[in-house]
């Protein structure tokens, strides 16, 4: 099955802003790298009306707020969007106490019930990714599965180990 989507509309670098950021511990940072390879490696990204790209993103902290500053492959700014982080903040704190469950359960837990832990996961994870998709509605073009993997990345950012 060959992937017939427009290599012009996707992300090929992305980057944090450490001066906002910061910096993690090593779990921290592990989960950071990991949530940028696979949407880095996997993605749908085009800016609104725009038609140039591959693009790249650097991500930073802007008064509480996610930043997310476009740039075309040649360096050129193309557009920032300022994401408030209020909408994301209640499924951010629900998957990070169900992803602690369903470490726990492996421990200890039958199949079934850490199938259904993780169903959970799963669906505020597609939870999460739907509100990207409408906060970043007439913005930036995604599918999906991008923003699955952009929420990866925001819950990475807010990951303590």
């Amino acid at each position: 099955m060959s992937d017939t989507r427009d290599p012009r509309k996707r992300l090929i670098a992305v980057t944090l802003d450490e001066a906002s950021i910061g910096r993690g511990g090593p779990e921290q940072e592990h989960e950071r790298a990991i949530a940028i390879y696979d949407l880095i490696e996997s993605n749908s990204f085009s800016p609104a009306a725009h038609d140039g790209g591959p693009y790249t993103l650097h991500v930073s902290l802007v008064s509480n707020k996610l930043a997310l500053d476009v740039h075309d492959d040649g360096g050129l700014r193309v557009v920032t969007h300022i994401l408030s982080l209020t909408p994301l903040r209640r499924v951010v704190k629900d998957y990070f106490l169900v992803c602690e469950s369903y470490y726990a359960a492996i421990r200890t837990a039958s199949a079934a019930q850490i199938e259904a832990i993780d169903m959970g996961r799963r669906g505020l994870h597609d939870e999460a990714a739907h509100l990207l998709l409408e906060r970043l509605s007439g913005k930036v073009e995604i599918d999906f599965d991008t923003a699955r993997r952009l929420f990866t990345l925001v819950a990475a950012l807010h990951f303590k180990g």
